[in-house]
């Protein structure tokens, strides 16, 4: 937290001598107050219910809420997330042959599916939303929209093939993102990539993180899948291990984030954290109402226990 005018701070030194004050005058008055009253036994007597820490209470809030209003003066700045008014989603998903493998039940490709459907559902209506299918090339399945059921259906349509493109699912990627750009005043663009193998054809990795680094459009890849998933090919088990640190340097070169997810639980929780870090923006805020707010309540406190135990305002 920053102080844009922490000149007002100044205000925190009347304050703090006015608690000495009371803290000084509280001390004498119960000094003199045990002085008058030197028999225990006959103050019991004159006095059986005193006020003890009570008596305290309302001037504790009051000076609480006379230092919290000073700190508000200060036009205290906090970083706030805030949600996104718009964006553009692009999901990239992995349709290859290794998505088959069973080390995710009922396997990886339909874990998958279910997760993306989470994902496409709980995103703000407000956002465009597009779907990328890959596997030997890479095709847009749905052009960025804010028509949910249609992408939600094109999920429901994919279907397995051989051969891994990532490089071509973020150029697809990206050139589905700029013909909406193309359209209207440009919405912040990100792309979601899920896969669980190593890219075998079409345009290398690197090429496609430069070229999103260049459009400053950040790819988060996803890393699905365990080491030991295997799928079965003429009649033998071909091991299809996920292959995390390829995603990794996709993701660190795209300015996104990276991901790995083991079942289809994780992967859920990852597309859940996704939608969070994608649908809101941190920006730097004036807070000061957050102290006003507090410093009235205790002001309502002081008020509140001072007439009720006292019969008088503080």
């Amino acid at each position: 937290m920053t102080l844009l005018a922490p000149v007002w701070l100044l205000l925190l030194i009347p304050v703090a001598l006015l608690a000495l004050t009371y803290v000084i005058m509280a001390v004498r008055s119960r000094t003199a107050y045990a002085v008058r009253f030197t028999n225990l036994d006959l103050l019991d007597k004159v006095a059986p219910r005193r006020p003890g820490w009570r008596r305290h209470v309302p001037a504790a809030a009051l000076l609480l809420m006379f230092a919290l209003l000073v700190v508000g003066f200060a036009r205290p700045t906090a970083e706030v997330r805030v949600p996104r008014e718009r964006a553009t989603i692009m999901v990239a998903f992995d349709v290859s042959a290794s998505m088959g493998a069973t080390d995710v039940a009922p396997n990886r490709f339909e874990a998958a599916k279910q997760a993306a459907r989470q994902f496409v559902e709980g995103l703000p209506e407000r956002f465009n939303l597009g779907l990328v299918s890959f596997s030997s090339a890479a095709s847009v399945a749905v052009p960025p929209t804010t028509d949910r059921p249609a992408v939600l259906a094109a999920l429901d349509r994919l279907s397995m093939d051989s051969g891994t493109a990532i490089g071509e699912a973020v150029f697809s990627s990206l050139e589905a993102i700029a013909a909406l750009d193309a359209e209207e005043e440009r919405p912040p663009a990100h792309i979601v990539l899920l896969s669980d193998g190593s890219s075998t054809t079409g345009r290398t990795v690197s090429a496609a993180a430069a070229e999103a680094s260049a459009r400053g459009v950040p790819v988060t890849t996803i890393a699905y899948g365990t080491p030991g998933g295997t799928i079965s090919l003429s009649g033998r088990d071909v091991p299809v291990p996920v292959d995390g640190p390829a995603l990794r340097d996709l993701a660190e070169s795209a300015g996104g984030g990276f991901y790995e997810a083991a079942s289809g639980d994780e992967l859920q929780a990852v597309y859940e954290d996704i939608g969070t870090s994608v649908g809101y923006r941190t920006e730097r805020q004036e807070v000061w109402q957050w102290f006003v707010g507090a410093g009235l309540i205790l002001a309502l406190i002081a008020a509140v226990t001072s007439m009720v135990w006292f019969s008088r305002l503080p």
